[in-house]
């Protein structure tokens, strides 16, 4: 496990996210994951770093537990596990109040945004992600 704080990203869960069976369609659950870990690096890095480079997803592995629902109160708590060159690796779980509905760990590669090539965060910068407090 990571020595990065978890970032908590509270979701709501809209009528849209709801499918045919009655729950949050699975789909929903890879945009939270987006969104969330944008977030995260939104929230951490200073903004004109964070304005430079843009992060994509290159994998996604979900593993669902429990059904959510519409009304139900979701939050995303995303860490960080380890970043190595322009990668990035998260885990990240859904959790509805002290159940744990999905978990997901995804990579993803920094961009720089002006030329849309992979580029290395800043040691600096990645260093604000595992600081301590």
């Amino acid at each position: 496990m990571s020595n990065a704080r978890p970032h908590l990203f509270p979701i709501a869960v809209d009528p849209a996210d709801i499918d045919f069976m009655g729950h949050v369609n699975n789909a929903r659950y890879l945009t939270w994951v987006q969104d969330a870990v944008i977030d995260h690096w939104h929230k951490i890095a200073p903004a004109d770093v964070a304005a430079a480079h843009l992060w994509v997803a290159l994998k996604h592995e979900i593993a669902y537990f429990k059904p959510t629902f519409l009304g139900d109160s979701v939050v995303a708590e995303v860490v960080l596990q380890k970043v190595q060159g322009a990668r990035a690796f998260y885990e990240t779980l859904i959790r509805r109040g002290e159940d744990i509905v999905a978990e997901i760990k995804s990579s993803w590669c920094c961009l720089d945004s002006a030329t849309l090539r992979p580029v290395r965060p800043a040691r600096d910068v990645v260093e604000r992600f595992f600081a301590v407090g």
